[in-house]
C-alpha cells in the first residue's frame, strides 16, 4: 500500500510542476522543460524513501532496490510519456 501511495504522489507531483510550468512559463517549451526539471528531483525522492524504508523500516536493501526501481520507473515513465507529447 506503501508503494501505490508513493508512486501517486509521484504522479501528483508531476502534475505540480506541469501546472506552475504552465503558470510561469510563456513559451511553448515550458511543460516539457517543466517535466525535464520533476524526473531528477523524483529520484532524489525516491532515494530518500529506499533510505527511510532501510534505516527507519527495517527492510533490507535488497529488498528495497526492486521497489526504488519501482517508485522511481513509474512516475518518471509518466513525465516521459508527457514530455514526448508536448514536443511532438
Amino acid at each position: 500500500m506503501h508503494t501505490i501511495l508513493v508512486v501517486g504522489g509521484g504522479i501528483v507531483l508531476l502534475g505540480l510542476f506541469l501546472l506552475f510550468g504552465h503558470l510561469w512559463g510563456s513559451s511553448p517549451a515550458a511543460l516539457p522543460m517543466a517535466a525535464k526539471a520533476f524526473v531528477p528531483l523524483w529520484l532524489v525522492l525516491s532515494v530518500v524513501n529506499l533510505w527511510v524504508g532501510v534505516a527507519r523500516a527495517g527492510y533490507s536493501l535488497r529488498d528495497e532496490l526492486p521497489m526504488l526501481l519501482v517508485v522511481f520507473a513509474l512516475p518518471a515513465i509518466v513525465a516521459g510519456v508527457v514530455i514526448w507529447r508536448l514536443t511532438r
